[in-house]
């Protein structure tokens, strides 16, 4: 009896337990969802629907269903333009997208040199174009982003056939089949910010969409490579840089990966270019990221190269209106964006000092009109100014050379046993000893130098990322100071100073070893500097060139001791 009563009642558990899942699963299960950053659809998802927007889920579109909205397409493909003292914008009606966002205050390395366009039309055609709309469902997505959109300004042309505008000025793009609707209005100012709204729908249900930047971004003449563009997010104050190698989904980086919000920005950007959304109202503002490959032909040879894409909406299918901040990494400018984008220009860790050398940088050009000249007069500064400290350095080391020797045999002595030996301890002793005799302080050498690192590093910064310095000239074969030396010739020069620099500068290491890897290394920095910014070899160049007149003075003026001075003294 007891028997059959347990049976019974692990029946009954068992057929209420499938109950609760079958009520659960239909009535109040929640709609599919997808983790941070996977882009990894679930099959159960409806396409279309409101939702997380999946990578590409693979059921079928919406059933046909009787037409509720009016047909609106255009009868024939229609380029406009539309024109600030800033910028020349191309947006075609076909999908009602952006072909051309050139900067007109910008010059591209072609020969003659035209305006910079931020868009890559040779990538664009093959994967998509910038303002293109991202669906959950392919062929819905083609539709949205092939098809002819209606298109209308405000204010109205003055003629009929115009197709060139003036900013300010309002563009609304609507598209409609009956079934699917998406809108477009563009909102141009006169500046680099512009306000953007779309919506998009089937059957009257909004559709999660995404605002795409598609076809790479940037100067693709002179900083091709993939690398130099990065996806960025701002969440919770913190902006976040993903190169293209983090974008997509891990073992499919051509699926859209989902970055959930509420972001504060989302954007993508190259070294001294940015294109920013700012959510304007809308509470989960999100980013989607992904990397298309396209095959591209370099001095004659065929090769796979990156592209960084990216898309920004509500993944809760809500009408999506921004801000858009489309221009230069201009400190000034970034600064005057709500929220503001001034951490585009990445300083890192030495921002407090390099945000005023900028300005000073900046300040100096309005007196000295040539940016070479400029960073040559701001390395003077700066070094004679931190010339105390290399005489506190140079004191130190005449202390150190003076005792070198010393130092040297007491090593000697205990060069037999190993590190870990007891007897070890004794050398260290005697060696302080000696230190405490002469009142050496071992990191004297050292302190200044140190003291002295965040000013050179923070300078490096701001060279680095200075958009005043794209395209700036110095003198003779210099025509770009953002771009490396084509003769390498300063780079040479600053190894050959540098090389003088440590020639003439006391060696406080005793090792032999130690002073041989010391003297080698201006070649080491040599081979390094090949491939960076003229303006950071000019930058180098100079400081060395000061390092060597400051160094010759202190050698006439502060000679060292001669060894045997040394050796009568020990003597004695």
């Amino acid at each position: 009896m007891n028997e059959t009563s347990e049976q019974v009642r692990v029946v009954a558990f068992v057929i209420i337990a499938l109950a609760i899942l079958f009520i659960w699963s239909h009535y109040f299960s929640p709609l599919p969802s997808l983790e941070k950053g996977t882009g990894e659809a679930s099959e159960q998802q409806a396409p279309g629907e409101a939702g997380p927007l999946p990578g590409r889920p693979t059921a079928p579109p919406p059933a046909e269903v009787p037409r509720n909205t009016p047909v609106a397409r255009a009868a024939a493909e229609k380029l406009v333009t539309v024109d600030s003292p800033l910028y020349h914008i191309e947006i075609s009606n076909r999908g009602g997208v952006i072909h051309s966002w050139q900067l007109k205050q910008y010059l591209n390395d072609e020969k003659p040199p035209r305006p910079l366009d931020l868009v890559n039309s040779a990538a664009a055609q093959e994967s998509g174009w910038p303002f293109s709309i991202l669906l959950s469902d392919t062929q819905l997505e083609l539709k949205a982003n092939t098809e002819l959109y209606q298109l209308e300004t405000t204010p109205a042309p003055s003629s009929p056939g115009q197709t060139q505008f003036a900013a300010p000025i309002s563009v609304l793009l609507h598209f409609s089949d009956g079934h699917l609707v998406v809108s477009k209005k563009l909102d141009f100012n006169q500046n680099y910010q512009l306000t953007v709204e779309t919506s998009a729908s089937i059957d009257g249900r909004p559709l999660v969409a995404g605002l795409a930047w598609r076809g790479g971004f940037g100067d693709k003449e002179a900083y091709r490579a993939a690398q130099l563009v990065n996806v960025f997010y701002q969440q919770g104050g913190k902006l976040n840089l993903l190169p293209y190698k983090k974008l997509g989904v891990s073992g499919n980086q051509s699926q859209p990966a989902l970055v959930s919000g509420p972001l504060e920005v989302a954007g993508i950007e190259d070294q001294f270019f940015a294109a920013a959304f700012i959510p304007n109202g809308t509470a989960d503002f999100s980013l989607w990221n992904w990397t298309k490959n396209r095959t591209v032909t370099v001095d004659g040879k065929q090769e796979s190269e990156p592209v960084a894409e990216m898309a920004a909406g509500s993944a809760q299918g809500v009408p999506l209106r921004v801000t858009m901040y489309v221009g230069p990494k201009d400190l000034a400018l970034l600064g005057k964006v709500q929220p503001s984008l001034e951490g585009l220009v990445n300083f890192g860790w030495t921002g407090v000092i390099a945000k005023p050398l900028l300005f000073f940088l900046q300040w100096l050009y309005r007196y000295i009109p040539n940016y070479g000249w400029v960073i040559v007069v701001l390395t003077l500064i700066i070094n004679f100014a931190l010339f105390p400290l290399r005489m506190t350095s140079w004191r130190s080391m005449q202390k150190m050379q003076k005792v070198a020797p010393e130092i040297r045999s007491i090593q000697d002595r205990y060069k037999k046993y190993g590190m870990t030996d007891p007897r070890k301890r004794k050398m260290n002793e005697e060696v302080m000893a000696v230190y405490q005799r002469e009142g050496i302080n071992p990191m004297g050498s050292c302190l200044p130098m140190l003291l002295q690192m965040p000013i050179w590093w923070a300078l490096w910064r701001t060279l680095i990322g200075a958009i005043e310095l794209r395209h700036a000239p110095w003198i003779l074969w210099i025509h770009d100071l953002s771009a490396k030396d084509p003769y390498y010739i300063l780079p040479i020069a600053m190894a050959i100073t540098m090389y003088l620099m440590t020639k003439m500068t006391p060696q406080v290491a005793t090792d032999p070893a130690q002073q041989k890897m010391t003297m080698w290394m201006p070649l080491m920095f040599a081979a390094f500097f090949f491939t960076l910014s003229s303006g950071l070899n000019l930058y180098m160049f100079t400081s060395n060139l000061v390092g060597v007149g400051q160094q010759f003075y202190l050698n006439r003026t502060q000679p060292l001791p001669s060894r045997s001075k040394f050796k009568k003294k020990k003597t004695a």
